[in-house]
């Protein structure tokens, strides 16, 4: 089991909770105050997670920096009530920042095919 410090364990709360806040907001037709709260503890979540420096070098690397734009501009844009297109920048941004996330193993030679 993975040990967790204090404040990892206060960030993990908070990504849980901004996610929540998200999808129910969502559900709720796009409510902006609840898609905002959630925004703000999901990322405040993050900074208890890994940590203010490790976030920051995350969010601007060079190469990253689109997705970055694109994710805060879309939290901006939240915030200032446009819910719908804040969401959509969002994703747009979510998923280029961790597209190179899910790295697939290279196939193995050795493994036999299904049936």
């Amino acid at each position: 089991m993975v040990s967790l410090t204090d404040f990892q364990r206060i960030g993990v709360g908070l990504v849980g909770f901004g996610l929540f806040f998200i999808l129910f907001g969502m559900l709720l037709y796009f409510d902006s105050v609840l898609l905002a709260f959630g925004n703000i503890l999901f990322l405040s979540g993050l900074v208890f997670i890994i940590g203010f420096r490790r976030t920051f070098t995350f969010f601007f690397q060079r190469p990253k920096l689109k997705g970055t734009s694109f994710f805060m501009g879309g939290v901006l844009i939240v915030l200032m009530r446009w819910p719908l297109l804040g969401m959509l920048l969002e994703a747009y941004g979510f998923f280029t920042l961790f597209r190179s996330f899910p790295q697939h193993p290279a196939p193995r030679r050795d493994m036999s095919a299904p049936g």
